[in-house]
């Protein structure tokens, strides 16, 4: 049954714009998001997306570039929310971007801020776990890693863009990762057609 909450977490990997892309589009579609930036993902943010003083006043609607009325911005640091407790229903967690260190203490079962034990959460409780991973190459560590987390029940979901669409920009590489991540949690948003196959 669906709940019409979302858990969303920002770390520091590169790569804000697709936590940017998909808030636009998670927004519309749940009623409550429940948000946690890292400390690294408000310096990665300001730096990438040009966002000064974003890491002193982390409001949603600067990142998204829309109103987002029912996003409630969580404390990293703090257990005293919601998602950290095993009883509090929702329709998954995103993790986008989710560096190797995120990704290696959630594999590991180290629950040390808010982000991992929300995770660690999911999958006790198999609720869909997307983690949208954004790092190249590959060591041997991350690899045991993603595959540990994929047996625990996760989606790794690497950022990679799609170019069947003839992408104009950015934001249009961007958006077919946020779709891919918004279908893992039951949604196909309209921004970016299914690729269909047609002959020449």
């Amino acid at each position: 049954m669906r709940t019409g909450r979302l858990v969303v977490a920002i770390t520091g990997a590169s790569g804000t714009v697709y936590a940017a892309r998909f808030l636009r589009m998670a927004v519309p579609a749940f009623d409550e998001i429940f948000l946690a930036y890292s400390h690294q993902a408000l310096e990665v943010a300001e730096l990438e997306l040009g966002l000064p003083g974003f890491a002193a006043d982390p409001d949603p609607a600067r990142l998204a570039g829309l109103p987002c009325p029912n996003v409630r911005v969580m404390d990293p640091r703090s257990y005293f929310h919601p998602p950290a407790s095993g009883s509090f229903t929702h329709d998954g967690m995103v993790i986008i971007p989710c560096s190797m260190g995120t990704a290696g203490r959630i594999a590991a079962g180290i629950s040390d801020n808010l982000v991992a034990r929300a995770a660690d959460v999911c999958l006790k409780e198999r609720r869909p776990l997307v983690l949208v991973v954004r790092e190249t190459p590959l060591s041997l560590v991350h690899l045991r890693n993603l595959t540990a987390l994929t047996e625990a029940g996760a989606v790794v979901l690497p950022a990679s863009p799609s170019f069947y669409n003839k992408p104009q920009g950015i934001d249009d590489l961007a958006d077919t990762v946020a779709a891919r991540a918004m279908h893992q949690v039951g949604f196909t948003p309209a921004v970016v057609p299914p690729w269909q196959y047609a002959t020449p």
